[in-house]
């Protein structure tokens, strides 16, 4: 990180030259996270923590695995909360979230992964306890001096992608509880 500052008598000029090494931040609006959140079958959070943590490996230097704490996130998905809270913070934001709160409602509403036929749907829903994390994240990344952002407009390849394997997932999800379910 380097900042440069001017001070003029009275005036003072800030030009932040700030998160040297950190790619375009991608910003997409809530309602296409939790489309590709269900539409991806519970897929698309997965890759959201792992691109939160990534962007906190380059913005902050970090000696971090972003993919090992995305396959460990029960275990790190409070330290990640409490980095975008902290981040948030620190660019003006003013809504606060309950780390433990969100922590311990997307830890068990992933384990209901485990729940008999059709009950463990409900874990798709887990993504439900990330929106506070994603909202404080983006406006973070809104807010950033130095940091370039990109509004996403349309969805990216890997998106569409994810979306086509979702909605096979979901036919075939579908067809198995409904069709098969039925005696014969």
């Amino acid at each position: 990180k380097i900042m440069i500052m001017q001070n003029l008598e009275n005036t003072e000029t800030e030009a932040h030259i700030l998160n040297i090494g950190v790619e375009a931040q991608k910003i997409m609006s809530l309602k296409r996270f939790i489309f590709l959140s269900i539409g991806s079958f519970g897929l698309y959070p997965i890759w959201w923590t792992f691109e939160a943590w990534r962007f906190f490996m380059q913005k902050d230097h970090l000696d971090i695995m972003p993919a090992m704490r995305t396959i460990l996130a029960y275990f790190f998905i409070y330290s990640l909360f409490n980095k975008i809270q902290m981040y948030a913070e620190g660019q003006g934001y003013t809504q606060k979230f309950s780390l433990i709160f969100m922590c311990m409602g997307f830890i068990a509403c992933s384990l209901l992964v485990k729940l008999p036929d059709p009950y463990w749907l409900i874990s798709v829903f887990s993504f439900v306890f990330l929106i506070p994390a994603f909202q404080a994240l983006n406006y973070a990344k809104l807010n950033s001096q130095g940091l370039h952002t990109v509004q996403m407009k349309k969805f990216s390849l890997p998106q569409k992608f994810l979306i086509a394997f979702g909605i096979v997932f979901w036919i075939l999800i579908l067809m198995a509880l409904f069709i098969l379910e039925t005696p014969q």
